[in-house]
């Protein structure tokens, strides 16, 4: 079992709101605990954004409650329509994200209410304000997520993946029925990579000089992803069209190969190169194999598509890996340019914060 960042940071969090709440003398900390678990965010800029509509959430469910509690009493069916209401609002209000904790922060108001209900509910709100602004604290000062590093290592991962079944199609020793379900993992690795991806794009820097930074690595860690994403489009290609890929004329079939080769080990370089592990500039000669690729493949398969050894039928399905592959060739050059400038302009303000891989 592994525990990630943000497992540590919702148990901190919870801790600290229990332990607050029992140093203030609340009866049931409990609630301030229920809060925090729920108010925990997968980032710092997420939680400075959504700090202030929490507040708001937790008032108007708080009014809410109070209001109908005084009105109608605390029956069951009385709950169940004020949280139909804060779901309501909160939906129209597009603020989805927060419906969880305004709907805890109603029914811990109402559920078992005193003579004193007034009181009671005040004592309820404290508490579970207290529990968010555990996790706020937690959020802001303790365990900030790495975003950068985890986004680096989940990007490599899947490249590792789908790498490696290219080149087993292409020396014809895959077995299928592996690739088959491997391909659904690399779906999942590469959505996990474009959430990772959200969540660093939001991030913020407070000094001009780290933000300018940091979104020139935003714009590498797109393109990087851009890359990705087109050699997972060759893998399942290549798959699907594996009957046509035997039937190459041979001339045809080892200029494949040797392109992609020369493709999937210059993707390589590029991620190095960005950690550091390879020198800036490395990737020349990389570059002018694969120009010159490019443009063989493109001749090669003009010469052969009109000959009979081929069905023109199996050239058209044919044809979309081709026109991939090229795209693939134009991805990888613009990012390396992308890395290569990174490393050559604003050098003092341009800092790669990759670390060795964590459990996340």
């Amino acid at each position: 079992m592994r525990l990630g960042a943000r497992i540590f940071k919702t148990g901190l969090a919870v801790t600290l709101a229990l332990y607050a709440a029992m140093w203030i003398g609340f009866e049931t900390p409990a609630f301030g605990g229920l809060a925090a678990f729920f108010a925990v965010q997968p980032s710092v800029h997420k939680s400075l954004v959504l700090i202030w509509d929490q507040i708001q959430a937790n008032i108007l469910s708080a009014i809410l409650a109070i209001v109908f509690v005084l009105a109608f009493g605390h029956e069951p069916f009385v709950i169940g329509v004020v949280v139909l209401l804060i779901l309501g609002i909160h939906i129209k209000l597009k603020k989805e994200a927060i419906i969880p904790l305004a709907v805890v922060t109603a029914i811990v108001i109402m559920g078992s209410p005193t003579d004193d209900f007034i009181n009671f509910a005040a004592n309820r709100f404290i508490l579970i304000m207290l529990g968010v602004f555990s996790a706020f604290i937690v959020n802001m000062i303790f365990l900030p997520p790495k975003h950068e590093n985890q986004l680096y290592h989940k990007v490599t991962d899947a490249n590792d993946q789908i790498i490696q079944w290219i080149r087993l199609i292409l020396h014809h020793e895959v077995d299928y029925h592996t690739l088959k379900k491997d391909i659904k993992k690399i779906r999942s690795s590469v959505l996990k990579v474009e959430n990772i991806y959200a969540l660093y794009k939001e991030e913020r820097s407070y000094f001009r000089k780290n933000e300018y930074a940091r979104m020139r690595k935003v714009v590498l860690f797109r393109q990087m992803m851009t890359c990705t994403k087109k050699a997972k489009e060759i893998l399942k290609s290549l798959s699907r069209h594996d009957n046509v890929l035997n039937q190459l004329p041979e001339e045809m079939g080892q200029l494949l190969q040797l392109q992609l080769d020369y493709l999937t080990n210059y993707h390589e370089r590029i991620l190095l190169k960005y950690s550091g592990k390879v020198k800036a500039q490395s990737t020349t000669d990389y570059f002018e194999e694969i120009n010159d690729g490019k443009h063989q493949l493109i001749n090669v398969f003009m010469t052969y598509h009109n000959t009979e050894q081929i069905t023109s039928d199996d050239w058209i399905h044919f044809l979309p890996v081709i026109g991939i592959i090229i795209e693939y060739t134009e991805e990888l050059e613009h990012l390396d340019r992308l890395v290569d400038g990174f490393f050559t302009y604003h050098t003092d303000e341009n800092e790669v914060k990759i670390r060795e891989r964590e459990s996340f």
